[in-house]
């Protein structure tokens, strides 16, 4: 009884603390405030010749990112899952940017044997890959499963996510200066890493709250790979409240109360952009967790949201038993 007080408790505290949080620092007008201290040079750069892929980059964030480094001459790799979609932004990309270097792949991240042949496929292909970024993401209104029995937004924002990573790794070790940008969320800051229950079998589930821990998940990830991978440079970044098809569609109450703080896309991409292209971020040390161009901790004071070492070897040992179960053979 005093548990689950204590539980209910710290959760109310964490949603205030991340509420207040919110409304200073995600909003749009947090990111105008924030802007005025981004060196504008940091993004006058240009990036012929380096290969970016973006997964979910039809719209949103992912579209808003693969627009602008196309405009600076980056080669766009487009992992989407539907065709349709995918084609008419990259029709819009091109027409915006001039740039005729961006490729259209289809994959769908919930189907977890395809991540592994999608990237192996690629390698073959492709000669470099320069920079990854992890943006697509699933929050599910009710629990479903994919083909291989995995809940599928767990499927596709966690181990579709650790598949290809790993698996693109070996292709961007031999590419220079190689990047990994995860793009997080906000709502992670409420979650503590839980190992026991990741496929949310147990309990009711609410979707958000899933995501939120995916979210956390992610951060965890970032930092345990950074270790293990000290060639390449990884970051995980929270976009701010981000007004895309994906939060109108998830979330429709916060969607529509927050309608006019809400950050554009172009907003909410600027930090992955940045991560993506400027010379400054890899100065920094691998793994950490940027909000509007500058690190910031990926825990809110006393939210009790540290993991011991051990469980997040844990995590990374389940994450690579699942990743090898479904691996491309």
């Amino acid at each position: 009884e005093g548990d689950t007080y204590g539980k209910r408790t710290m959760s109310l505290y964490r949603n205030c603390a991340w509420f207040l949080k919110g409304m200073t620092e995600f909003t749009r007008s947090a990111f105008q405030t924030a802007s005025k201290r981004f060196v504008e040079k940091d993004l006058e750069v240009s990036v012929a010749g380096r290969a970016f892929m973006i997964t979910g980059a039809n719209s949103g964030i992912g579209k808003a990112a693969a627009m602008a480094i196309a405009k600076k001459g980056g080669t766009i790799h487009m992992v989407c899952r539907n065709k349709d979609k995918a084609e008419e932004a990259r029709a819009d990309i091109v027409k915006e940017t001039g740039n005729k270097e961006v490729y259209v792949h289809i994959l769908d991240l919930t189907e977890t044997r395809k991540v592994g042949e999608f990237a192996e496929a690629f390698k073959r292909k492709y000669k470099a890959l320069n920079v990854l970024i992890n943006n697509a993401g699933a929050i599910m209104s009710e629990r479903d499963v994919n083909a291989e029995g995995l809940e599928k937004s767990f499927a596709s924002n966690v181990l579709g996510v650790y598949i290809l990573t790993k698996s693109l790794i070996p292709l961007m070790e031999k590419s220079a200066d190689p990047r990994v940008i995860t793009v997080s969320s906000g709502g992670m800051l409420v979650q503590k890493l839980r190992t026991g229950n990741l496929q949310s079998e147990r309990g009711h589930y609410d979707g958000t709250m899933v995501y939120a821990q995916h979210k956390r998940q992610q951060v965890v990830m970032t930092e345990q790979l950074a270790k293990t991978h000290t060639n390449i440079h990884f970051s995980v970044m929270h976009p701010g409240w981000v007004d895309t098809p994906a939060v109108a569609n998830a979330m429709p109450d916060f969607h529509r109360s927050m309608k006019d703080s809400l950050r554009a896309p172009e907003q909410g991409a600027d930090t992955a952009v940045w991560l993506s292209v400027a010379e400054a971020p890899p100065t920094n040390p691998s793994g950490l967790f940027y909000q509007d161009r500058k690190v910031v901790s990926p825990h809110l004071p006393l939210a009790w949201t540290h993991s011991s070492p051990l469980e997040e070897q844990k995590f990374m040992s389940l994450l690579e038993d699942l990743a090898k179960t479904f691996q491309a053979n």
